[in-house]
């Protein structure tokens, strides 16, 4: 009897370690998934040139023609200390170098930002707005 008592007992620890079955689902609840969703206007709302709030036509602020510029789809930027500045060390440039400390390097890549080569941003979190945004 104590024998099957503890084999029951070993049974039902291993039980309790296994991962749930794949057929589980998470729910979420739709003020939650409003959180995660990134907010796209509606294209009425959405700068028009040429056209005032009313939707009559009206001259460009740019009356030259101005010019384009398509930004880079990545782009980096460095975070620098400049130490002498901040301690208030007056700079002697034949006994220090004064160059500035870098922290760490900045990329924006497909509108996503990276510090130092590492998401600034939850990958779970993107996989449920993605998942919310198609309800």
């Amino acid at each position: 009897m104590m024998r099957i008592s503890v084999l029951l007992l070993i049974a039902s620890m291993f039980a309790a370690a296994l991962p749930a079955a794949a057929t589980e689902s998470i729910r979420i609840s739709r003020a939650d998934c409003s959180k995660l969703v990134r907010h796209v206007p509606d294209s009425s709302v959405a700068y028009q040139p040429g056209v005032d709030v009313r939707g009559r036509k009206v001259a460009p602020a740019d009356l030259d023609g101005g010019f384009q510029v398509d930004p880079p789809d990545e782009f980096t930027f460095d975070i620098e200390i400049d130490l002498f500045d901040r301690f208030g060390i007056p700079v002697d440039p034949t006994r220090f170098q004064t160059d500035n400390l870098k922290v760490g390097r900045v990329t924006v890549k497909n509108g996503r930002p990276y510090f130092n080569g590492k998401p600034l941003y939850d990958e779970e979190q993107e996989r449920l707005a993605v998942l919310c945004q198609s309800r």
